[in-house]
């Protein structure tokens, strides 16, 4: 394409050079810069872009985009723009043919739900037999086809070149993890949203944000402005009503229809004689005047509000109430969120995601209204991550549970004992005393113990477990790695939990 008719109007910039030059790729990483790039030189925490513009140059560049006070030589066309990355992801939509208008395009933020809500709601759409897209933590798939997932939202590029795929094969409608992130440094802009979700808000991210205040406002922009700028006609935002955040949220000026879920009397879409039980959730689902019967094998209350929500939207886009009970239904699993791993013990272990506090706590909290005998916690804290959080966790865990191991999660650069310490203060908080005697947890009522070895920590408290005991391993979930030092070595929570439980209880032990 030619530059001209990439720059948008709506941005002003200043331009240096020929804009007819002709474009045959955008890159913002000057390694992978092609003859023909326009290079966005971003500034960045770590790296200035504006460093490797003469790397991106030698590399066929023909244009760059700067912040102010670049100095660049030699024959290169150069944009300058006050947001660089404002501009990458407007520009980005323009170069795909905006793909985002021929799709019905949901985003989904806040702390905790985002993946579970997404698999959900594809799921309603496979009932529907539409054409389903999902682009989020575990992987972006579409039509059979699975790829890695480096960030939970892409970048403006690969999301729009992905967009773009999905629109080539077919795909009718998207659901999206929009991260604070993504939000913040502009990834989603130019995308034409027809719904943007709201599940709740907890203390994360705390390292990149500077308070939950700014966390929170970096959420609310996929409504008060990515949502405002979509010229889709039946705009509407789903909000988690129940969530303190939420109600915030619903004071806002908001674009478009407003539909709210919860447990709460008021809500758009809300449940009554709901039953829990360690095989799932079952009850009734208020679609406003609409009700009917819905199950799932999802456990606990935290997939019972991610239920809601992927409900809402369904119904927001008008589908039929006997349609979203199939969908749900039809969600038998999502990777590491309260995932049992089963060879036929006579304990129950589920794998769940939760690495920060609020997560923990409602993941905790549901576990201990599954069973009547002992609740026994292995978790850890990340490293290089928000410190705060690490009391807070192990208050958390020492609160809610009857045994609790900490250990490492991804201590990545720092020391895995300090992360520990800190996690240990909350623990400590809660009365909980510290056991030294590793085999005393087969008859302990109440303790922690502290074993850094992750693969160590999980076989503790699986060799420990008794006849009706649950085992809650949070924190990594889905992940096949751990992070140490710098280094990704592999390591899964499920795979770990599967090989030990067959060893001891596999091919006719159980």
């Amino acid at each position: 394409m030619i530059l001209r008719d990439l720059l948008p109007k709506t941005v002003p910039v200043q331009i240096q050079g020929n804009v007819e030059v002709e474009i045959s790729q955008l890159a913002y990483d000057s390694r992978l810069a092609q003859p023909g790039a326009l290079f966005f030189a971003l500034p960045g925490t770590k790296n200035d872009g504006a460093r490797f513009i003469d790397q991106a140059r030698a590399r066929g560049a023909r244009a760059v985009v700067v912040s102010p006070g670049t100095v660049v030589t030699g024959e290169l066309t150069t944009i300058i723009a006050d947001n660089p990355r404002l501009l990458l992801g407007l520009i980005a939509d323009r170069f795909y043919q905006s793909p985002s208008a021929q799709l019905t395009l949901i985003g989904v933020t806040g702390t905790s739900g985002k993946t579970t809500t997404t698999y959900l709601l594809e799921a309603v759409w496979q009932a529907m037999g539409w054409s389903t897209g999902v682009i989020g933590t575990v992987n972006y798939r579409y039509q059979g086809r699975e790829f890695p997932a480096p960030f939970t939202t892409p970048e403006a590029v690969e999301l729009q070149d992905l967009l773009s795929i999905m629109a080539a094969q077919q795909v009718s409608h998207v659901v999206m993890e929009v991260s604070s992130h993504a939000l913040v440094q502009e990834r989603v802009q130019g995308c034409r949203w027809d719904g943007a979700v709201f599940t709740n808000l907890g203390r994360d991210h705390l390292d990149f944000h500077t308070d939950l205040e700014d966390y929170f406002a970096a959420k609310s922009r996929l409504f008060l402005e990515a949502l405002a700028a979509s010229s889709k006609p039946n705009r509407f935002a789903v909000i988690n009503a129940d969530d303190p955040w939420g109600t915030i949220l619903l004071t806002k000026s908001i674009p478009g229809r407003v539909l709210t879920y919860g447990l709460q009397p008021g809500a758009t879409v809300s449940v009554h004689q709901v039953e829990k039980s360690l095989q799932g959730l079952r009850g009734i689902l208020r679609l406003e005047e609409k009700e009917v019967t819905f199950s799932s094998s999802l456990i606990g209350d935290p997939h019972l509000y991610n239920i809601l929500a992927a409900a809402t939207v369904a119904h927001a886009l008008g589908i039929p109430a006997e349609r979203i009970a199939a969908g749900i239904t039809r969600c038998t699993n999502v990777p590491g969120r309260l995932e049992a791993v089963s060879v036929g013990q006579p304990f129950t272990v589920l794998v769940d995601y939760a690495h920060k506090p609020d997560a923990l706590e409602k993941v905790l909290h549901s576990a201990r209204q599954l069973t009547t005998r002992r609740l026994l916690t292995v978790f850890g804290c990340g490293g290089d991550r928000d410190r705060g959080k690490r009391p807070l966790m192990g208050e958390a865990a020492g609160r809610l549970s009857d045994v609790v191991i900490l250990t490492s999660d991804n201590p990545r650069t720092e020391e895995p004992g300090h992360i520990i310490a800190e996690a240990e203060v909350g623990l400590v908080q809660t009365g909980q005393l510290k056991v030294a005697d590793t085999t005393a947890i087969s008859t302990l009522q109440q303790g922690y113990l502290v074993i850094a070895d992750r693969r160590t920590a999980i076989r503790t408290a699986l060799a420990g477990a008794q006849p009706g005991d649950l085992v809650v391993i949070a924190g990594k979930g889905h992940e096949d790695y751990q992070i140490i030092g710098t280094t990704k070595y592999h390591f899964d929570d499920r795979e770990e939990v599967r090989n030990y439980l067959t060893m001891v209880y596999g091919e006719g032990r159980a």
